[in-house]
């Protein structure tokens, strides 16, 4: 017991050995209840073969179809094995050229993503938004809470294209639209991401309301440019200023970090290109609602049918995709070291 005075004294040190704890306890329990499937499995399995039980065969089958549910989860977990996947994700979503059409689709891609993290049982929390002029919307700012958020949904980052016929087009013509998704891990407080005041400018203005008692009439709102990289990052989530402060700060320094990360992948360029260039050539996805049903990633090459079930936030199929594929990558780039 001596070992453990003082633990809770380091209040950042024993959260993260906590953490440690719970995943090890988890991978446990995991595995016991694969070996008491399997083992119940294959007690029913010799019911069927010696006493030509059927009951037992149906039984047998629930319990196989609940094994492989179970190893496809795990084997998940084990895909997500950056040092950031486990973390809350932070997302922005931003309209590209074409006005109307593009925000659109843009608010489209924000339901999608509600729509999954939902279904996941995660929390939601919007950070900032801006309303398209029409329709849908310019920007949206928001963050996604829930075991292993980033991890899952940074499949999502980059520019996606829609294909189909415009609602906003009294001629019914097909339009191209785009707009990007940004996905970033919210770090805590272990993680070093040294900010220079100099390289900070702060900008406060007044939030923007639905009007009436529930408007926002103090100065609350805050933008902070990190006058270095040219990152932006708006938060009026909050009433008080302060909060925002925080808020926004939090968010940069998880926007820095991810583009730390993407340095040592050695993607940098790649990543900056796609952001400044948000249209042709540049998509990791195309949905396509006519003149057929379609959704693919060009990066994996999955693709799906059913474009509907994708934008109503059934993307499991295409983060799973991605996960595999990022696997791929770095056994390539190791066997090329």
């Amino acid at each position: 017991m001596e070992s453990m005075e003082g633990f809770w004294n380091d209040s950042q040190n024993a959260a993260k050995i906590q953490q440690e704890k719970s995943a090890i306890k988890d991978i446990s329990s995991n595995y016991l209840l694969l070996e008491q499937l399997r083992d119940e499995f294959f007690i029913l399995y010799e019911f069927v073969t010696q006493d030509d039980d059927l009951a037992s065969g149906k039984e047998a089958l629930t319990i196989f179809d609940k094994f492989i549910k179970q190893y496809k989860q795990i084997e998940q977990k084990v895909l997500l094995s950056d040092e950031s996947d486990s973390l809350n994700a932070i997302i922005s979503i931003n309209a590209g050229a074409g006005g109307t059409e593009s925000c659109d689709w843009a608010a489209m891609l924000y339901r999608m993503l509600i729509h999954w993290a939902e279904d996941k049982g995660f929390k939601l929390s919007l950070i900032d938004t801006q309303e398209g002029e029409t329709a849908g919307i310019k920007s949206v700012s928001f963050m996604v809470e829930g075991p292993f958020a980033y991890g899952l949904l940074k499949s999502e980052s980059g520019v996606h294209r829609l294909v189909r016929i415009s609602p906003f087009d009294s001629n019914a013509r097909r339009h191209t639209s785009f707009a990007s998704i940004w996905v970033t891990p919210e770090i805590d407080d272990t993680i070093e991401i040294v900010i220079a005041d100099k390289d900070l400018k702060i900008e406060v203005f007044r939030s923007g309301g639905a009007g009436g008692q529930s408007v926002n009439t103090t100065d609350s709102a805050v933008r902070f440019t990190h006058l270095p990289t040219g990152i932006v990052v708006v938060c009026q989530k909050e009433r008080s200023q302060l909060k925002n402060k925080a808020l926004a700060l939090k968010i940069l320094r998880s926007r820095l970090y991810e583009l730390e990360l993407a340095k040592r992948r050695a993607k940098t360029d790649a990543i900056e290109a796609e952001k400044d260039d948000i249209g042709w050539g540049a998509q990791i996805r195309s949905y396509v609602l006519h003149p057929y049903k379609l959704v693919k990633d060009h990066r994996t090459g999955h693709e799906v049918f059913t474009a509907e079930a994708v934008l109503d936030g059934n993307l499991d199929s295409f983060i799973d995709a991605y996960l595999r594929w990022m696997v791929e990558q770095k056994a390539q780039q190791g066997a090329s070291t």
